[in-house]
C-alpha cells in the first residue's frame, strides 16, 4: 500500500476536526507556519494542506485574520426547510445510515452526501456528531411509545417497557452501544422509560434509592442483552451467514471439544437449550423480575449503598 502523502495526512486530520465540530465555522485553522511547527513539514507542504481544504470548500482565507473554517451557504437540507424540519430530516437520514450500516459508517461527510449538501451545512442544525447521535437516540426511543393508561400491576408495567425497549434495539441495532450507562445520554424519551419504571415501583415499600437501582438495572439489562445486535447485523451483512448458520458450522469443532468428557454438564444440556437472543432475553427478564418480586415481598428490599461519585 502506498503511504499517504504528508499533506494529505495532515489535511485528513484537519478535515476530521472540522467534520466533528471541533473546528466550527469562523474558527481559525492552523496557519502554514503552525503546520510546519506541529507536523515538522516544509512550508510548501503546509501550503498544499490549506489549498486542498480550500478546494474542498472547508476553509477560506480572510484578510487580516488568516484561514478560517468556511461558513457555506445552506444546502437543500438547511435552506428549503424550516430549522425544525431540517433537523428532523437530518436525524432521520442519519438513523437510516446507522440502521443499514452501523454507527461507525455515520460521518458528517457521508450524511451530507446522502442529503445532497456539504458536511459543513449540517453544523447549522447540530453542533457535532455527538449531539447528532443523542438526537438519533431520542428519536428512536420516541418510537417506543408507552401507553397513557398503564396495565395493572408493577410487573406488567415493567414487562411492557422492557419488551418495548427490546423491540427498539432490534429495529435500531446501533442504539444499544450508544446508550452508555456510565455516561448516559440525557434524552427526554429515554428518561421517560426510567420515569415509567420508577412510577411502577411506587407504593411497594421500596425507598427512592431502591427504586432507582431497580429501574436502572432493568434498563441496563435490556441494553446489555442487545449490545451485540449491531455486530451480529454487520457480521451477517458482510459474510452472508446468519448467526444460526454460523453455529451450525461449528458443530464439528464443538463435538471435538466435548468428546473427552472434560465438560459433562455442558455436553448434557447443549442440544436441548434454545439460546436465541429472544430466548435469553425472556429468561433473563423473568429471572430479574422474580428477584425483584422476592425483594418486594420480603418488605426490606435493600439496595446496595455505594458511595456517590465525587
Amino acid at each position: 500500500m502506498t503511504p499517504q502523502a504528508p499533506y494529505a495526512r495532515i489535511a485528513a486530520e484537519l478535515r476530521r476536526r472540522i467534520e466533528a465540530g471541533e473546528l466550527r465555522p469562523g474558527d481559525r485553522v492552523p496557519s502554514t507556519r503552525a503546520i510546519t511547527q506541529r507536523w515538522g513539514v516544509a512550508m510548501a507542504t503546509a501550503s498544499k494542506v490549506l489549498a486542498l481544504l480550500a478546494q474542498e470548500g472547508l476553509v477560506r482565507a480572510v484578510p487580516g485574520v488568516g484561514t478560517v473554517v468556511a461558513a457555506e451557504p445552506p444546502g437543500p437540507a438547511a435552506g428549503r426547510d424550516d430549522p425544525g424540519a431540517a433537523r428532523t430530516r437530518i436525524v432521520r437520514t442519519a438513523m437510516e445510515i446507522a440502521d443499514a450500516e452501523g454507527l461507525a459508517a455515520l460521518t458528517m461527510r457521508r450524511l451530507g452526501a446522502e442529503l445532497g449538501v456539504s458536511a459543513m451545512s449540517l453544523y447549522r442544525h447540530v453542533r457535532n456528531r455527538e449531539q447528532l447521535v443523542a438526537l438519533m437516540a431520542d428519536a428512536a426511543f420516541g418510537e417506543a411509545s408507552l401507553p397513557e393508561r398503564p396495565p395493572t400491576g408493577w410487573r406488567a408495567r415493567l414487562e411492557l417497557s422492557a419488551a418495548a425497549q427490546w423491540r427498539l434495539y432490534g429495529a435500531h441495532p446501533w442504539l444499544a452501544a450508544a446508550m452508555n450507562l456510565n455516561r448516559p445520554l440525557l434524552i427526554p424519551n429515554g428518561v421517560r422509560h426510567i420515569e415509567w419504571a420508577l412510577a411502577a415501583l411506587e407504593g411497594l415499600g421500596l425507598d427512592a434509592d431502591a427504586r432507582m437501582h431497580a429501574a436502572v438495572s432493568l434498563f441496563g439489562y435490556v441494553r446489555g442483552q442487545a449490545v451485540d445486535l449491531e455486530s451480529e447485523s454487520a457480521a451477517t451483512a458482510s459474510s452472508g451467514v446468519t448467526g444460526d448458520q454460523w453455529m451450525q458450522a461449528q458443530e464439528t469443532r464443538l463435538a471435538a471439544l466435548l468428546q473427552d468428557g472434560t465438560f459433562p454438564a455442558f455436553a448434557a444440556t447443549r442440544t436441548s437449550a434454545d439460546l436465541s437472543p429472544e430466548s435469553l432475553f425472556a429468561f433473563g427478564l423473568t429471572t430479574l423480575l422474580n428477584g425483584l418480586s422476592a425483594e418486594i415481598g420480603s418488605g426490606t428490599a435493600p439496595a446496595p449503598r455505594h458511595r456517590r461519585r465525587p
